[in-house]
């Protein structure tokens, strides 16, 4: 039975605790959180789990021996808590997206979990949801449109945040180009000409992320479009487009669409007994029992903060392509 605990216990700690006590292989046994009242809140949501609450997530590290630890915390406070998760000897981590929100914090992130032989898998939720994952391995990989072409993704609304919900849209593009990105070239959202770097509050509030556009050259022939706002454009809120020879697929968060003529063919994914951020939980405790990577790794969530620090240094070169991986 691995031990597990949680770092970060608002919302989103909530749904990872929820993977861990629905499992059959870990429990539950430690909680951190700045904030006093956030954790009695977390400790009555699991009153049977015999909890050990923490202000201090490396005092969380030091007494209890975790083989799995999870961080729910700001978009931008992840690589310390990773970084030192691996190193007290964790098996399994799972962060929440983006993995980081500078490259030399993504680096440092993967070199950890490397040198500690971690598993580390990454919360870009659509990896763990059966409409998603269903249009991967059985439309896409199967061949049914042909081999892919290129991918749409496009985030809209007020929340259309490169850091915040763009890093979704980049891991989806990835995820179905099925290739490794070679280089970009961005467009910040108007107003953002000089944001060369992460100026974000961890996420909250919109003003201070960009919407982008890009464009990304992968190296088997796909190309991927980001269609990243600006933050006035209308719902739906996420939605991806994935474009092979002889059909196309439209997926949106609630439904996909099959394309092989003029006919829509709306999918039919399968049920899964627990699905979403849990679901990501328990295929990281399959990830270590057979010794492999999780369906969401860490150097996938690695791609992504290139992707994104790539469009920044695109701006800020004038629009210019930028390698991936982009030079240090």
């Amino acid at each position: 039975m691995y031990k597990a605990g949680v770092i970060g216990c608002r919302g989103i700690g909530v749904a990872h605790a929820t993977g861990i006590v629905g499992s059959d292989r870990a429990s539950l046994v430690a909680a951190c959180d700045l904030d006093e009242e956030t954790l009695r809140e977390f400790e009555q949501r699991w009153p049977d789990a015999d909890l050990t609450l923490y202000r201090d997530h490396r005092e969380m590290l030091d007494r209890e021996s975790l083989d799995i630890v999870t961080v729910a915390t700001s978009d931008h406070r992840h690589a310390d808590l990773v970084v030192d998760a691996a190193n007290a000897g964790a098996k399994g981590i799972f962060c929440e997206k983006p993995l980081a929100t500078s490259l030399a914090d993504a680096d440092r992130m993967i070199a950890a979990c490397d040198a500690n032989n971690t598993t580390l898998s990454v919360d870009h939720t659509r990896r763990f949801i059966p409409l998603w994952r269903h249009a991967k391995e059985e439309i896409v990989d199967q061949g049914v449109i042909g081999p892919v072409q290129y991918v749409i993704g496009t985030l809209s609304g007020p929340r259309a945040m490169l850091f915040r919900n763009g890093t979704h849209t980049l891991d989806a593009i990835c995820y179905y180009a099925g290739e490794q990105p070679q280089w970009v070239v961005a467009e910040l959202e108007e107003g953002y000409e000089d944001y060369a770097e992460y100026r974000g509050d961890g996420g909250h509030v919109p003003a201070t992320e960009p919407g982008a556009n890009g464009y990304i050259h992968f190296s088997g022939g796909v190309r991927g479009f980001y269609i990243g706002g600006s933050k006035t454009t209308p719902a739906p809120k996420q939605q991806l487009e994935v474009v092979g020879t002889t059909g196309r697929l439209v997926m949106v968060s609630d439904g996909g669409t099959l394309y092989r003529g003029e006919e829509p063919e709306p999918l039919a994914p399968p049920t899964w007994p627990v699905e979403g951020i849990p679901a990501g939980i328990h295929e990281l405790i399959a990830a270590m029992d057979q010794g492999v990577e999780s369906v969401s790794p860490g150097r996938a969530g690695h791609t992504v903060v290139e992707l994104i620090i790539g469009f920044l240094e695109s701006q800020k070169q004038g629009n210019v392509p930028v390698p991936i991986p982009v030079p240090r």
